[in-house]
């Protein structure tokens, strides 16, 4: 960033940055202060990780921008992921934030091919919340846990003044083991690879912001928040040879298709009519003018696939109870790299571009 503290002219303004020697593109470089939309899992995210976050912090693993890096201590080969869940509200259809606290890293930890093992947990406090709302949360959470089959290890709490806390947020942090001969990573993608989505997407968003805004669709629409552990382990048990796993949550089912295109230079074709949809998702999108493949997950992934074992991994993942409504919704090819687009039912073709923040903020 160019120098700003010399001899200002006179009437000019000395507080604000000088963005004219930013290297990074707009939109973050016309943002001088953070918006609700670098939190949001698209454009705006991936430009302050890329230009200021990955820049200062540096590293080979964190270059690879997965959901979790892989990482070798000892000569054993370990998946390290954290996340930080600050969903309001606290409880919604479906699922609390302790149930997403622990999910939401077990499925990182999952989407590198590897089983959770342990959990670290800090739980951030306003001054004021009440105490059974705090049990309450924390035995969601261990509930979870339990579920996942992993072990909460240890943890931290801390308390910040009222207004400044939103009730509480939490941060979770996870380690797994790797099994031998699994490399799943997004630079993994080639052009033959099937994709698949493991069921119907956008019902986590969509049950957050009905309880959130108050509205009604007429027929409840419940997160299908969920550990994808043993789905994966279904998967693997079938080939270690998957490519890409990725649990398509803030930015959606179009936000991890892009940033797969982009991190292994392939295209990829969709056909619009093959991506699942549950009705009452469908009618409360058509509603609020949103689109499904840019509504949040959390308990579903998307894979791809080499096409030789497409067909076996398909059947396998529909045996499993977070699989039945798994389906193929496209391929990757060598066109257009870096880009998704999809086929429509009239025939044509539009681009899926990478939302510049998230439709639906505070859904993790």
């Amino acid at each position: 960033m160019s120098d700003t503290t010399g001899l200002a002219e006179p009437g000019t303004r000395t507080d604000v940055p000088d963005f004219s020697g930013w290297t990074c593109p707009a939109p973050l470089r016309d943002q001088p202060r953070v918006v609700m939309g670098h939190g949001g899992g698209g454009a705006l995210s991936s430009e302050i990780v890329q230009h200021i976050f990955a820049p200062a912090f540096g590293g080979e693993l964190l270059a690879e921008l997965g959901d979790s890096a892989r990482i070798t201590l000892g000569g054993t080969r370990l998946a390290f992921s954290t996340d930080s869940f600050v969903v309001r509200p606290l409880f919604f259809p479906g699922g609390s934030i302790g149930d997403l606290a622990v999910n939401g890293t077990v499925n990182d930890l999952a989407m590198s091919g590897a089983r959770a093992a342990y959990l670290s947990c800090g739980f951030i406090l306003e001054e004021g919340v009440e105490v059974p709302l705090v049990s309450r949360v924390a035995e969601a959470l261990g509930a979870a846990a339990r579920t996942a089959g992993v072990e909460v290890a240890t943890g931290d709490t801390k308390v910040v003044e009222s207004g400044h806390g939103d009730g509480l947020y939490i941060n979770t942090s996870g380690i797994g083991l790797v099994p031998d001969g699994v490399d799943i990573r997004p630079q993994r993608a080639v052009p033959g690879d099937v994709v698949i989505v493991s069921g119907a997407v956008g019902a986590h968003g969509v049950a957050v912001m009905s309880v959130r805004e108050g509205l009604e669709f007429g027929v409840e629409v419940e997160s299908d928040c969920a550990a994808l552990g043993g789905l994966v382990e279904t998967m693997l048990g079938v080939t270690r040879d998957l490519h890409v796993l990725r649990d398509p949550t803030r930015g959606g089912l179009a936000a991890a298709l892009n940033e797969i295109a982009v991190a292994a230079t392939v295209g990829v074709v969709l056909q619009d009519k093959a991506v699942p949809v549950p009705p009452a998702v469908a009618n409360a999108c058509a509603v609020l003018g949103l689109d499904p493949m840019y509504v949040a997950n959390e308990g579903k992934l998307v894979a791809f696939v080499p096409r030789e074992h497409a067909e076996e991994v398909l059947a396998a993942m529909r045996e499993h109870p977070l699989g039945a409504e798994a389906a193929v919704v496209g391929e990757c090819v060598e066109a257009h790299p870096g880009m998704v687009v999809a086929r429509t039912g009239l025939g044509g073709t539009r681009v899926v571009d990478l939302p510049v923040g998230e439709q639906l903020p505070r859904i993790c």
